[in-house]
């Protein structure tokens, strides 16, 4: 064993080993950051969409909207004309036979006049809205009114027109109809149909009313 300087001795024994490095993973950090921002955004929605609802709501009860009319005011018929629908047949001769006839084709021209009265503060969105016309029961016709808007404190006159083409009726029935409408001016139809409407608020629109 080879002796060895002092100041050599005395180094080495003051030498000691560093402590090891602590290592602190990153990911539970940055997925709890993640999380709180997630949350901090889905309060402030929230929050931007109650409040948006409130105002809606304020502005809505203040407005105190009510229920639009939409009236049927006038039906003409402009244009009538009947024909036998039972074509004729042929005997053992070959000779024409006309049966007599049961129903009749029934082709007719309507006209039909509404008015939309909005008595709000606000205007009103109408969607497209359709009608049926019918005679005793059966249909003769359907009519579309296309979509439209109406200003606040307004009156509007919508006409629509129905072409009926060869609508299949009882003779009697289309006799009537015919007497109906060349002695009395007057026949008997029934309009159905929906009408749907909006209230609209700041570009907004209510649930739709009929």
């Amino acid at each position: 064993m080879r002796p060895t300087p002092n100041g050599d001795h005395h180094r080495r024994h003051g030498l000691s080993a560093a402590p090891p490095l602590a290592y602190y993973p990153r990911s539970s950090s940055s997925s709890a950051s993640f999380k709180g921002c997630c949350c901090c955004l889905f309060l402030l929605s929230s929050f931007l969409l109650l409040l948006v609802l409130a105002v809606f709501l304020i502005i809505f009860l203040a407005v105190k909207p009510e229920k639009p009319q939409f009236d049927l005011q006038q039906v003409g018929v402009q244009y009538m004309g009947i024909s036998p629908s039972n074509p004729s047949s042929l005997d053992g001769t070959g000779t024409a036979v006309s049966p007599s006839p049961t129903t009749a084709s029934l082709s007719l021209t309507i006209h039909l006049l509404f008015t939309a009265v909005n008595p709000n503060k606000v205007g009103i969105k109408y969607g497209e809205s359709r009608f049926t016309v019918m005679y005793r029961g059966i249909p003769l016709g359907k009519a579309s009114v296309p979509g439209f808007y109406q200003e606040a404190h307004s009156t509007r006159n919508v006409e629509v027109t129905i072409a009926v083409d060869r609508a299949n009726l009882m003779q009697a029935d289309a006799a009537d109809l015919i007497r109906d409408a060349s002695l009395s001016d007057r026949v008997q139809l029934r309009i159905l149909g929906d009408v749907g409407a909006k209230i609209r608020v700041l570009d907004f629109d209510s649930p739709g009313v009929q």
